[in-house]
């Protein structure tokens, strides 16, 4: 991204902090903001009657949002959870519109955002698909060591689809 785009967007933040265990979106509510990642760790999951289902973790340089929420302005499904103490620049999604009418080249930045945020969606549901648990935590591994150590395993494990036991297994039997 050029610095123009870059000093356009940056005028338009402001910037938030959230404390661990803080809830930035709920099951019902719109997404108006658009968080980009200074600091922390988040995750956003389905929480049914019976189970937790952790859909992704963000952390800096990261997007932290429910992309459908956001994009369409329409209720969330989800929730966006702080697990981390966190910092955030924030964009509107409205500051954001305009922002696009006014700079083409930051429209196109944020299309070929978009295009690897579907890219790597498709590629997560392929692995789960096809991948061993064995597979998908050593992968887990490469991609995320750090979440090791600051995102309880329960919910690492949720994210792989390996249930709390097969996951402590292999947590303790293979080398990272």
């Amino acid at each position: 991204m050029s610095t123009s785009v870059l000093d356009s967007l940056n005028k338009h933040f402001r910037q938030i902090s959230a404390k661990k265990g803080e809830i930035l979106l709920k099951p019902g509510d719109v997404q108006r903001d658009l968080y980009f990642v200074r600091k922390g760790v988040q995750m956003s999951y389905y929480d049914t009657d019976s189970k937790l289902y952790v859909m992704a973790f963000t952390y800096p340089p990261g997007l932290c949002a429910d992309p459908r929420s956001f994009t369409k302005q329409v209720s969330s499904e989800c929730f966006i959870e702080c697990l981390t103490d966190s910092e955030f620049d924030v964009v509107s999604y409205v500051q954001l519109q305009s922002l696009f009418e006014e700079n083409r080249a930051l429209e196109t930045h944020f299309r070929k955002m978009t295009e690897d945020l579907l890219s790597g969606v498709i590629q997560r549901h392929v692995e789960l698909a096809t991948l061993s648990i064995e597979e998908r935590f050593t992968l887990f591994c490469k991609r995320s060591p750090h979440l090791l150590h600051l995102v309880s395993h329960k919910y690492i494990a949720s994210y792989l689809n390996i249930n709390s036991t097969n996951f402590s297994k292999l947590y303790n039997s293979i080398k990272i």
